[in-house]
């Protein structure tokens, strides 16, 4: 409580209009931890009360906020580890026994990734219906819209390259990875865990480091990478050469699949309303 007082009296002598008092965390209840908080309470002006609780935790996390409600009151909730196994049950069942809105989601480990709740997509998730507007506005969010245009040209053109691909491996990274795209589209909830062991995160990296080990005129005309030039990326990026031809190999097939369905290219199948389109690299 004493520590709390001089961060509030630090933060008026500065001029600073926000204090955030963070309480040591539990996954039981401490009851002289809840005597601590309740001390807080009743000798410093708090003007919100916010619980932060594991979602993996099932139960434990609803009997926590049960407590800190009953004992210390609280103003809303925020879930954290929202992007793992968890689909936010707990969400129910922490709003039912406290009254209190869920504030916020946390998707992952980075400030970027506190989200605010919203209950009709979460409803949605649970039911393995996906989370549309979330990944919408996820892209809106990581992808540059001239850029999205630029790359579209380049599809129909058939014109991309490595640069393309690594653009748009960065771009799925700034949505979350592919498991948090695929948990969000409609039906893959139930399927997340099988698909979740097929990716491979380090592979990934693997394939980022491959592209990144190339010159930029390789990456520019993949055509010019001969056997000497492969030996030289693995070694760079500290791979089999097996790995570099594997992904020269499915960077070629792209280029025909493409090809061969015009509707993913906006062609005459796409203005028929028959085609769809993906993004390059996914």
């Amino acid at each position: 409580m004493d520590i709390a007082k001089a961060a509030i009296e630090h933060a008026k002598a500065n001029q600073q209009n926000v204090v955030l008092i963070d309480t040591a965390g539990r996954l039981h209840i401490d009851e002289d931890m809840m005597q601590e908080l309740a001390d807080i309470k009743e000798n410093i002006h708090v003007d919100a009360t916010v619980l932060v609780v594991d979602a993996m935790t099932g139960q434990d996390a609803v009997n926590v906020a049960k407590t800190f409600a009953d004992k210390v009151g609280i103003d809303g909730v925020i879930l954290t580890k929202m992007d793992g196994d968890t689909r936010g049950g707990a969400a129910l069942s922490i709003k039912a026994v406290t009254g209190k809105p869920i504030l916020y989601v946390g998707m992952g480990e980075k400030l970027s990734d506190l989200e605010q709740f919203y209950p009709e997509r979460m409803a949605s998730r649970i039911l393995g219906m996906g989370d549309v507007m979330s990944l919408i506005e996820k892209v809106e969010a990581s992808i540059d819209k001239e850029q999205a245009q630029d790359m579209q040209k380049k599809l129909k053109k058939m014109d991309f390259d490595f640069n393309d691909y690594l653009t748009s491996m960065e771009q799925m990274n700034k949505m979350g990875g592919i498991g948090s795209i695929l948990n969000m589209l409609p039906g893959m909830g139930n399927k997340m865990k099988d698909i979740e062991g097929m990716i491979d995160e380090k592979a990934l990296d693997r394939t980022k480091s491959i592209i990144l080990s190339m010159t930029p005129q390789e990456r520019s005309n993949p055509s010019i990478l001969n056997i000497s030039r492969k030996n030289r990326i693995a070694r760079g990026a500290g791979v089999d050469v097996s790995e570099v031809n594997r992904l020269v190999k499915q960077f070629e097939q792209s280029k025909k699949m493409m090809k061969q369905m015009p509707g993913l290219m906006g062609g005459k199948a796409g203005k028929r309303g028959g085609g769809f389109k993906l993004p390059f690299g996914l």
